[in-house]
């Protein structure tokens, strides 16, 4: 993409017929990042002419994930339905001109076009015949039937643009029937509403998805029938599954709020996304601000991109370790509500959650699963029967029960707890797995924990006192 552009402006037009989902997140980040980069102008715009299938909850959805993700608009958001008088009034200048008229097919009619070009092998089309070229004889129009409004593409020579990611394109004319703008009710289509939309915002880049590439030609055409300058046109890949098949909801393709419920941050996936078919050297870990400073449009990939839960896990992590225990504990608090833990109880309130998240951090891909670790220090732990009677030898109460005693004295930090382990362990003469298996299912309710005195020391002394002694009572 040239340096030197100036007034850019783009846009991302998504249908409100469902979620955000990751592609279009895509979509709307490189769409942004090139605004910004070029310190032009990001609009939002709602193409909701899909009248059945729109509706105001996926409107909703698709701003709760842009905001979510930082992606704010500058302009917008427009909605196509309001705009209604607008497409109508360009359809009446373009019937007026020449380059639109009406066609009053019926339904049958198309029907049976179609089925003899399909028995001839031929490429199934509308054939043109209300189309009044120079000396064609029009029959008179049915009564009864109200008509459609076609775009009168040019027959002859082709279509050519230079892909802003795909490289230059070219589509001869003759593949493109003429197509309809406005149906029978005066309602008019996806590709005439995008085209004035794109002209009246004064759109400079249309950076889509290359499903779009099929539509591409017919918009160049109408907006050259009404004079006007052409944006540049970026097609990026499809984003597809790890197993090269198109994105599925088993693959991720649901709505990025989903990633948000299931505790990834905006900053990982948004990382993750403008990595996802794009490059800066071997960057792989950036910010946002960094993302939009090298963001000048090289670099996208022209093949599909896949999508890679583990990668997205892994750099998740990394922004995890690099957060402040602050900002983690106040979402984790909300997530540990949801599972009936309310952190600011005067029981739970001892507990120092930033410290507990601080600790669990490292291990941790997601918010989620700091917080379902996070259940240890605030649940009765329930071990089973089948744990506790492979653990907990008759050799090993003493131990714990020696060290309950120590729990009730020592200085309640780290390292004096390790020290008191220490102490028993080598008193009872044993190893440190005999000891801290049952210690950690008794205190905790699970086998595996971080280093034992790092959580216990997260513990208040007479909770740890307490459950370890009730758990060795309910044993015996």
């Amino acid at each position: 993409m040239n340096e030197t552009i100036s007034g850019v402006r783009t846009r991302f037009a998504p249908s409100p017929t469902g979620f955000l989902h990751i592609g279009g997140a895509r979509t709307a980040l490189y769409a942004w990042a090139f605004a910004r980069h070029h310190q032009g102008t990001f609009i939002l715009r709602i193409e909701d002419t899909d009248v059945e299938r729109s509706s105001p909850e996926a409107v909703q959805a698709i701003q709760d994930g842009m905001a979510w993700l930082g992606l704010a608009h500058d302009e917008g958001p427009f909605f196509q339905m309001q705009r209604m008088a607008r497409y109508r009034e360009v359809i009446g200048q373009m019937l007026q001109a020449g380059t639109a008229y009406r066609c009053w097919c019926s339904r049958d009619e198309l029907d049976a076009m179609r089925a003899a070009q399909e028995a001839r092998g031929e490429k199934p089309r509308y054939d043109g015949r209300w189309r009044p070229d120079a000396g064609k004889v029009l029959p008179a129009p049915p009564n009864g039937l109200d008509p459609v409004v076609r775009f009168r593409n040019p027959k002859d020579g082709a279509v050519k643009w230079n892909d802003l990611i795909k490289g230059p394109i070219e589509i001869a004319n003759a593949e493109l029937d003429d197509l309809i703008i406005a149906r029978s009710d005066g309602t008019p289509t996806y590709n005439f509403c995008v085209v004035v939309d794109d002209w009246d915002m004064r759109i400079t880049q249309v950076i889509r998805g290359d499903d779009h590439v099929n539509n591409t030609p017919r918009q160049i055409n109408i907006l050259a029938a009404l004079g006007a300058v052409l944006p540049q046109y970026g097609h990026v890949p499809m984003i597809h599954g790890p197993d090269g098949q198109k994105l599925s909801k088993r693959h991720g393709a649901v709505s990025v709020m989903q990633y948000h419920d299931d505790g990834y941050l905006p900053e990982a996936v948004i990382n993750y996304l403008a990595r996802l078919g794009w490059s800066h050297g071997d960057e792989e870990v950036f910010s946002r601000e960094q993302f939009v400073q090298w963001f000048d449009g090289q670099h996208i990939s022209r093949s599909p991109a896949r999508f890679d839960f583990d990668k997205l896990r892994w750099l998740n992590n990394h922004y995890l370790k690099a957060m402040a225990n602050e900002r983690i504990a106040a979402d984790v608090s909300v997530r540990l509500a949801r599972r009936g833990v309310h952190t600011r109880e005067p029981a739970n309130a001892k507990i120092d959650l930033a410290a507990v998240c601080g600790l669990l951090k490292d291990r941790s891909s997601t918010l989620e699963e700091i917080a379902e670790l996070a259940m240890m220090f605030y649940q009765v732990p329930h071990p089973s029967a089948e744990q506790l009677t492979e653990t907990l030898k008759p050799e090993i109460r003493p131990a714990l029960d020696a060290f309950a005693m120590a729990c009730t004295e020592v200085e309640w930090t780290r390292e004096a707890i390790s020290a008191a382990i220490k102490q028993v362990v080598s008193a009872q003469r044993l190893k440190m797995p005999q000891f801290g298996m049952p210690m950690r299912l008794l205190v905790f309710g699970r086998a595996q924990t971080p280093a034992l005195e790092a959580v216990l020391a997260l513990l208040p002394r007479e909770t740890v006192v307490h459950r370890l002694r009730v758990g060795l009572s309910h044993a015996l």
